[in-house]
């Protein structure tokens, strides 16, 4: 099993000033794998999955039962996966953890966005931290150690990872099998197609019924079938409402539940500072990019789910308030990412499959930023090349190369 790239920042952060450590991400993203890859760290652990039924029958009775027995003073650790289906979970988790009388290291685990159940019980506020596992990244199928990033920008800058004979080989089976940790690893395009198809129908069939308590299933998993085509570009919630024969509203409530089971995500444009930007049109992207069919709009949701790693990673321990955005005025030039740091923008991002040129779309948004650098990325292997565009500096790198300098 394949360590994974937030186990020492959870370390650092949350078990080492005894916090638990919610972890939320998308369904079999590697959850369950990476906390018992921790578990092998302490001397005693337990695991509950509150899908066992002799475990809601303990959670029931005492909720302290749950935990490892204390052997000697070691080390101790449980998980608790998917306990937020329970009633009351967070009321009964607060009183395990404020009643500890020896400390036990608690990671709870979902593949729903756990703050979607901030309503379920008394506030756990000041006990956790909250963690976002994302895929597979184009760094981590090699194990290379995540950057902070002030590493991360000088390390790019200084081009300090070369190109290695792997990178082109593990970004072309991102792009035809996904993030995925099963289907990445198998690389077998019959299994993966069986995979993606169960992955699907559990996110709505399980987790949204779950969540939600919605009748209409199937007109959803119908909502879900007409994104993959739609990645990259603005999406009207009208036209899909059109489609789907329901009302605004109705949209847009499921579009928010894909989004909180983690089938999808929205970046919205961002607009301080950028002369006649547009304000409240999102584009969306998916979680498993390998759904997309058209091979830019996959390697655009490639390159979005590498930043949004980025800044999930770096926000999430503590190195700032990371926000990924896109850049697209009225008269509908773009570029396609924006990342800013603690609300100011820090690094912009063009993908262009093919293009080892400057878009001319640096010309317009680029002297409006306080950026001194924007990157533009391209699936053409072997390129690596810096421009001047109005005393900054753009960088046209290959994505099997820049990628590999991300978390």
């Amino acid at each position: 099993m394949k360590s994974r790239y937030l186990q020492k920042g959870i370390d650092e952060t949350a078990f080492a000033h005894r916090k638990m450590a919610f972890v939320s991400g998308p369904r079999q993203c590697g959850k369950t794998t990476m906390a018992k890859l921790m578990q092998k760290k302490h001397g005693v652990t337990a695991y509950h999955n509150w899908d066992d039924v002799a475990f809601r029958r303990m959670w029931t009775k005492d909720p302290k039962l749950a935990l490892p027995g204390d052997e000697g003073g070691q080390d101790r650790m449980v998980i608790f996966d998917e306990i937020h289906k329970a009633k009351r979970w967070k009321s009964s988790l607060k009183g395990v953890y404020d009643t500890l009388a020896n400390h036990v290291d608690i990671m709870v685990t979902g593949s729903v966005r756990l703050n979607a159940y901030r309503k379920a019980g008394d506030s756990l506020v000041g006990r956790y931290f909250h963690y976002r596992l994302h895929p597979f990244s184009l760094s981590e199928m090699r194990a290379l150690s995540p950057p902070s990033p002030d590493t991360f920008m000088q390390q790019m800058r200084q081009r300090e990872r070369r190109p290695a004979p792997c990178a082109e080989r593990d970004l072309m089976a991102l792009m035809e099998y996904g993030p995925f940790p099963e289907p990445l690893f198998a690389q077998d395009m019959r299994f993966t197609r069986l995979w993606r198809k169960t992955r699907l129908e559990r996110v709505i069939r399980e987790d949204l019924r779950d969540l939600s308590r919605i009748q209409e299933l199937g007109q959803v998993e119908m909502l879900a079938s007409l994104l993959p085509e739609r990645v990259g570009s603005p999406v009207s919630v009208a036209t899909l409402r059109d489609l789907l024969e329901v009302s605004h509203p109705t949209t847009t409530r499921w579009l928010s539940y894909l989004k909180e089971l983690y089938y999808l995500f929205e970046l919205k444009p961002y607009s301080q500072s950028v002369s006649r930007s547009l304000k409240k049109e999102g584009k969306l992207y998916l979680w498993d990019s390998g759904e997309v069919d058209n091979r830019a709009a996959r390697f655009e949701n490639v390159i979005a789910l590498h930043l949004l790693k980025a800044c999930h990673f770096w926000s999430d321990l503590g190195e700032g308030e990371f926000s990924l955005w896109y850049l697209r005025n009225k008269e509908h030039h773009e570029i396609d990412f924006l990342i800013t740091r603690d609300g100011v923008p820090w690094l912009p991002v063009e993908a262009k499959e093919n293009e080892i040129r400057p878009s001319a779309n640096w010309r317009r948004f680029l002297p409006q930023l306080p950026c001194k650098i924007g990157v533009q990325v391209c699936l053409r292997p072997g390129v690596w090349q810096g421009f001047k565009e109005d005393q900054r500096e753009v960088i046209v790198a290959s994505a099997s190369e820049f990628l590999r300098y991300l978390p």
